[in-house]
């Protein structure tokens, strides 16, 4: 069994996955360099703020960022706003770097960036220098969540 949180979430949900060990890495594309990927498919999980105490995680490529006025429209509301390291920690259960929905303290809803179906990505494990690679449909079907289009280019 193993001992990283992610991956024992992952495969509780029967989930496949891969684990990926590479040690420190400084940015989004050394991060997709050591994983052997391209940055569109080391994806970014983003924890939004819609209310106290109440989040989503919102996976985003690497080569994007997060288009807030999308996101807005889709949850319906007219602010968000990222909590500061300690809340998202508090959150979730991971400092940011590391942040993924498998394994997380809450299960907030998940909303996937449209451009990631039907791809093999890679997430946060849950610790510096790891990532975890699993089907993206199977991996939203298996946390509740859903595809949307919620990105914008990376600027």
């Amino acid at each position: 069994m193993s001992t990283n949180p992610a991956e024992a979430a992952a495969a509780s949900l029967g989930l496949p996955s891969k684990l990926l060990r590479h040690g420190p890495v400084s940015s989004v594309a050394e991060a997709a360099q050591a994983q052997g990927v391209e940055v569109r498919d080391l994806v970014k999980t983003l924890v939004v703020r819609r209310a106290d105490d109440d989040y989503v995680f919102v996976l985003v490529p690497g080569d994007r960022s997060i288009s807030w006025p999308k996101l807005r429209a889709l949850l319906g509301v007219n602010r968000l706003s990222m909590p500061d390291a300690a809340t998202a920690k508090a959150a979730t259960g991971y400092e940011r770097g590391t942040i993924t929905p498998f394994g997380a303290s809450t299960a907030w809803p998940v909303i996937a960036d449209s451009r990631t179906e039907g791809r093999t990505i890679n997430l946060g494990a849950g610790e510096r220098g790891v990532g975890l690679q699993v089907p993206a449909d199977e991996a939203v079907r298996a946390l509740g969540g859903t595809f949307a289009d919620v990105t914008d280019d990376a600027v």
